[in-house]
């Protein structure tokens, strides 16, 4: 008879943490559904979260350490796995010091607590500068403008979706992604509620997304030129007296700057550019100027593009012409529980953005928030001289098939010394690592969304315990990275991590009962440490940042607020509002204003003008899409979220397969300056014409990959396309968007 349990926990698939309840039979999942008494999500899930089960039976996810023996790979026990680390990395690092180091942070970090907390520690540890990312193929635009306008890289304003009446979506298609920089647990029925209440939904993207498909409005717009349409919308909020910032306005400087920048934009300059007409953009602008609360998202089209900052920072201009930031129904700043940069040091007032602290060696490009772009990780490997990058770390990311010019990066990895990855796949990057390291079981795992809670159109807090216990010859992943941190530091292969921890979590209560705005006001830092004993790892990290957070009990200060003791008490979370207003609480500038124009952006608008003069005279653009199915490379080998709707096709206007001679269901080649690929047609009229589309995330094969469902159905990774040269300059983000390309019958 089958003895079943059930568990919660908070999905770590997706941003939209949405709540899961799971059956389990001892240490099997049998299921996985919607809690319907989650705060966030009362249900709602995707069909990733089902998937959990097939990633738990996976026979291809490694669990135990990795070693190479020439071509192939040996299981080994932690001890020596560590002791081959040691034996490899430390060399590197003292013949050639720290920065012939790089270490690469794929996307699920922000998805796992360890990775969040502990990926910090093992940076400090080793000290390198060569520090590369997900962020810069993904929103460092956004990361980037925020921090010039408001003070900080997390300082995101977001829709308050649940309150608004009008929402303007740029390269954004939230029923595919379930939002991004946007944490909305069903966000279909979120935007759906939104028409349901009489306002307005209008979508702005080179594709008819399944989100324009639900929109009262679709507008096509050439890829690459929302910066221009987002410019002539400003343009004409000022010549038709319809700026109104409102409250705004005394804490904004550079309004009558934006001004004069907007003055070339003009809807009629502009409508050739971006292929919307002059009426339709004066149209726009009116509209949002009218409607009573209207919020602008822009998401990861306006971020992968030439253009990306400028972008970002134009969604915000509008929002606060319009009086629509940081108001009910706009886009307003959440108030995350475990804290965040605005949400410590001395309200309305800090540091800024600075940049640039370091450049590049190969190309003298300047760090974004402490790394280099991505896109210039391989040239770092392959250019010799003094600082050449002779050893890698990767943990959870495939940049080998993930970032620009992709198959250039993955024949660079063969070029280096040493390479240890953390990971539970053997994917296009990993294979080339002489450790493989495993990550840890999600049902292992304690989760808390630190990230996507400062994020969060609501704020909530919602802690998941772990639903199972390691089993025999496991290892907690944040005990790997200390373990890791240690070698880097010179201290080998065995030392003693409980220390390291305890430093680790020391440095976060110091910091945290520093801080002008925590609650635990007066309280001294061994009275707080005694109330964490019996914690350890992440759980001890995120109760001191729950308790010293704005909502916290301030280790019995306020008896009635957060700790991680109370969440552990409410495992279906805890609802703590909509979100506020916050301004002037939240800003982090020099200035304790909004920076409306700041100077590094105000420079870059002269290369946006000059492009007004552009033409693509019958060029073919590359765009991506998203599918709902999918979000990271790995997912392709998960059955329940592999074929059906997921399919890797080339998406081409009817009139352009006519002009070129392509037929559907037939293959066709698609050619880059970086490189080409061979790809099934589908002739659809969802893309406009000069517009080509191909699914982001596939290409699951190569030789030492182990991805038995993946491999069945490759398809092509479209990052073979994608020009490492081609980069924001602004942000160091890569362009994945609007990449020139010619296109042939195969």
């Amino acid at each position: 008879m089958v003895q079943t349990r059930t568990a919660y926990r908070t999905c770590p698939l997706c941003e939209a943490t949405c709540g899961l309840e799971l059956t389990l039979d001892g240490r099997e999942l049998l299921r996985v559904r919607g809690d319907k008494e989650d705060v966030f999500s009362h249900g709602y899930i995707c069909p990733k979260a089902v998937a959990l089960v097939d990633l738990e039976r996976d026979p291809d996810v490694i669990r135990t350490p990795l070693v190479r023996e020439g071509d192939r790979f040996r299981e080994a026990s932690w001890d020596e796995a560590f002791e081959l680390l040691d034996a490899g990395l430390r060399p590197v690092i003292d013949a050639q010091g720290p920065n012939a180091v790089a270490v690469y942070l794929g996307n699920p970090n922000v998805h796992n607590m360890a990775g969040l907390l502990y990926n910090r520690v093992l940076l400090l540890a080793l000290g390198t500068s060569n520090l590369y990312t997900a962020t810069s193929v993904d929103q460092m635009p956004k990361q980037v403008s925020s921090a010039y306008m408001f003070g900080t890289g997390l300082s995101v304003a977001v829709p308050d979706v649940d309150r608004t009446d009008h929402m303007v979506i740029l390269g954004a298609n939230p029923l595919a992604s379930n939002g991004s920089l946007f944490t909305a647990p069903d966000l279909p029925g979120r935007l759906r509620a939104v028409r349901k209440r009489g306002g307005k939904l209008v979508v702005i993207d080179p594709r008819r997304t399944q989100t324009a498909d639900v929109a009262d409005e679709h507008h096509f717009i050439v890829p690459g030129t929302d910066a221009h349409l987002l410019f002539a919308i400003v343009h004409t909020l000022f010549v038709e007296g319809l700026v109104a910032p409102g409250r705004l306005a005394e804490h904004t400087v550079g309004i009558d700057l934006v001004r004069t920048l907007a003055e070339p934009f003009t809807p009629e300059a502009v409508s050739p550019v971006c292929g919307i007409a002059s009426s339709e953009i004066q149209r726009m602008a009116r509209e949002i100027a009218a409607a009573p609360r209207a919020a602008i998202y822009g998401r990861i089209g306006t971020c992968t593009q030439e253009f990306g900052t400028l972008a970002s920072w134009l969604v915000d201009v509008v929002n606060v012409l319009t009086g629509n930031l940081d108001r009910e129904g706009g886009a307003m700043f959440p108030t995350p529980a475990a804290g965040s940069p605005n949400t410590s040091g001395t309200p309305g007032v800090g540091r800024g953005a600075h940049f640039g602290r370091r450049r590049s060696r190969t190309h003298d490009f300047p760090e974004h928030f402490g790394e280099f772009p991505v896109a210039h990780l391989a040239d770092e490997i392959l250019t010799p001289g003094d600082g050449q990058v002779r050893a890698l770390i990767t943990i959870a990311g495939n940049p080998a098939a993930s970032t620009p010019d992709a198959g250039r990066l993955a024949r660079a990895l063969d070029d280096l010394d040493f390479m240890v990855a953390v990971d539970i796949y053997l994917n296009q990057t990993t294979r080339h690592a002489d450790v493989v390291l495993p990550g840890q079981s999600t049902l292992t795992r304690g989760h808390y969304d630190v990230a996507f809670a400062a994020l969060a159109c609501r704020n909530v807090a919602n802690y998941s315990p772990p639903s199972l216990d390691l089993a025999d010859g496991e290892m907690n992943e944040w005990e790997v990275l200390l373990r890791l941190a240690a070698i880097c530091a010179g201290q080998g292969a065995h030392a003693n991590i409980e220390s390291l921890d305890e430093l680790a979590a020391r440095q976060v209560l110091d910091r945290g009962l520093k801080s002008p705005a925590t609650p635990a006001k007066g309280i001294e830092e061994d009275a707080a440490w005694k109330m964490l004993a019996g914690r350890r790892g992440p759980e001890r990290m995120l109760d001191i940042m729950l308790r010293t957070g704005p909502f916290g009990d301030g280790f019995g200060v306020r008896p009635d607020g957060l700790s991680l003791e109370m969440l552990e008490r409410n495992p279906h979370g805890v609802d703590l509002g909509p979100m506020v207003p916050r301004i002037p609480e939240v800003l982090r500038t020099p200035s304790g204003k909004i920076e409306l124009a700041p100077q590094p952006i105000v420079d870059d608008v002269e290369r946006l003008r000059a492009s007004l003069s552009r033409r693509r005279n019958g060029e073919l653009v590359l765009v991506g899409r998203r599918q709902l199915r999918s979000n990271n490379s790995w997912m392709h080998n998960l059955p329940t979220l592999a074929g059906g709707s997921n399919r890797c096709t080339v998406h081409v206007h009817p009139d352009d397969a006519a002009r070129l001679g392509i037929e559907a269901g037939k293959h066709a080649q698609v050619t880059s300056s970086a490189g080409s690929v061979e790809v099934e047609v589908e002739v659809t009229d969802s893309v406009m014409p000069g517009v080509i589309s191909i699914p982001h995330g596939w290409g699951l094969d190569g030789d030492g990959v182990r991805a038995r469902v993946g491999a069945a159905d490759p398809g092509v990774n479209s990052n073979v396309l994608a020009p490492s040269d081609l980069i924001d300059p602004l942000s160091g983000n890569a362009v994945l968007n609007g990449i020139p390309v010619t296109l042939a019958p195969a």
